[in-house]
């Protein structure tokens, strides 16, 4: 059976206290309507309807190809919003799945069962219900006394009796295409709201004779749907619990998870250690036996395995099998590192290539460089890559070694196995196994510091007396 999706996409939501548009805030690093739309692709359905009003722009922006739109330049309630779909998806057959753009913790398990039950039970509308003890602002499902469904009102519109029910309407629903947008066009906006509920169309297939169930997933929280900053914060809690459950079950220790925070995209292989205050963000990936942390973090990079990190910061960089990083290392965007490579402490490193079994021990800046295998990079050596207009490359190739406190002004070259003294400013290149040395030669003048105390000391009583 075809399956097909509408995402509800076009609130304001101006509880949010936000310029950014309410589906797009992020929670544990990506916008809740990205979690929304990865869930529902993976239940397999062919099409995926984003239903956009306010800030439909900024949506489209960030789901781009991954959904077809339709715009709801009213809010006039989610049955009015799902209606607009029907252009697109109205003469189709197969099953729709409805659901909201602000919901991010329902997952892909909770509605592969629930289409399952809809599908094999032939059922014209199944609803995703859940049970809670304070279900105050959800709507309330009411059932007969077979259990079946008999309608969904809405907090706003229960009487006493509906508002003690404790079993709530997530806001997720899989309906029969057809029947669906049939019922549609017969929703009013006779309620306290003035609105064009979706969930009236569960009483209208009621009362057409059509079957009505309801799926209840065992885990409340996914029934969360994000309306302020204390929902966002709520979401993001759990789906932090949830993500450090995952990657702890396949072989990752996590030493304290609520000092940890791990993204939803990130990767992290068997046997790796995350310390406290690790923070992985964006698509980065993980391998195995590494150890992160503590206080690190590591965005949108791809780190190998046996890959140590320590009190450092890693943004779109590349580290290679068995390399240590930090600690107090800042690895820059560009920034590639091979196997066993050492980048110590206070060391920063941008847009360069550090090959296979190089060091840069401490306090030194590698900047548009490449470096070659088996280099020393001695203490507070720098590549000065920037004149104020223009950035140069920096070479330095095997088995080089560069002194401490050397200024390499690119762009420059190091040859092969050559030799640069500590303290040297290179602005040529250095030749294959030469030694290079550029510094001032050292003069002595004996007794001279005693002349420049005394010189200092006439110069600050004289001033004391004026």
């Amino acid at each position: 059976m075809k399956r097909m999706a509408i995402v509800l996409a076009a609130g304001q939501g101006k509880r949010m206290k936000s310029k950014l548009y309410k589906v797009l805030h992020p929670v544990c690093g990506k916008p809740m309507v990205g979690h929304v739309l990865q869930t529902v692709e993976k239940v397999r359905c062919e099409r995926s309807v984003v239903v956009v009003g306010h800030g439909a722009e900024a949506v489209r922006s960030y789901l781009g190809d991954a959904a077809e739109y339709v715009l709801q330049e009213q809010q006039l309630g989610t049955g009015h919003a799902v209606k607009q779909a029907k252009d697109l998806l109205g003469h189709e057959q197969g099953s729709t799945l409805v659901i909201c753009g602000d919901t991010p913790l329902v997952t892909a398990e909770t509605l592969e069962s629930m289409l399952e039950l809809h599908e094999t039970s032939k059922a014209s509308a199944t609803v995703l219900t859940a049970h809670m003890d304070n279900p105050k602002g959800y709507g309330r499902v009411i059932r007969g006394e077979a259990g079946d469904v008999l309608r969904i009102v809405e907090q706003k519109d229960c009487s006493p009796e509906e508002d003690a029910v404790r079993e709530i309407n997530t806001g997720t629903y899989c309906f029969d295409n057809a029947k669906l947008f049939s019922a549609l066009e017969k929703v009013t906006n006779q309620n306290a709201q003035q609105e064009y509920y979706l969930t009236d169309v569960i009483g209208i297939m009621k009362e057409a004779g059509e079957k009505v169930l309801a799926y209840q997933t065992d885990d409340h929280t996914e029934s969360i749907g994000v309306n302020d900053r204390l929902a966002l914060s709520q979401a993001e809690s759990f789906m932090r619990e949830r993500i450090a459950r995952y990657h702890m079950l396949n072989g990752v220790t996590i030493i304290d998870p609520a000092s940890t925070y791990v993204g939803a995209d990130v990767t992290i292989g068997a046997d790796t250690i995350l310390n406290p205050g690790t923070i992985l963000k964006g698509n980065t990936v993980i391998g195995e036996q590494c150890e992160i942390g503590p206080q690190s973090e590591i965005e949108d990079s791809v780190i190998g395995d046996r890959v140590t990190v320590k009190h450092s910061v890693l943004n779109r960089a590349e580290v290679g099998e068995s390399s240590t990083v930090g600690p107090f290392a800042y690895l820059r965007p560009g920034s590639k590192l091979g196997e066993h490579v050492k980048v110590g402490d206070f060391v920063e490193v941008k847009n360069s290539t550090i090959d296979d079994g190089s060091k840069v021990s401490h306090l030194s800046y590698i900047g548009d460089a490449k470096v070659g295998k088996n280099v020393n990079v001695g203490c507070g050596a720098i590549t000065v890559n920037y004149d104020g207009y223009n950035k140069f490359v920096t070479e330095i190739e095997d088995d080089a070694f560069v002194g401490s406190n050397v200024n390499l002004i690119a762009p420059v070259k190091v040859g092969k196995g050559a030799f640069v003294v500590a303290g040297s400013t290179i602005t040529h290149s250095v030749p294959e196994n030469d030694l290079a040395i550029a510094r001032i030669r050292q003069e002595n003048k004996p007794g001279y510091a005693e002349k420049i105390r005394a010189r200092a000391r006439a110069k600050k009583n004289s001033q004391s007396q004026s």
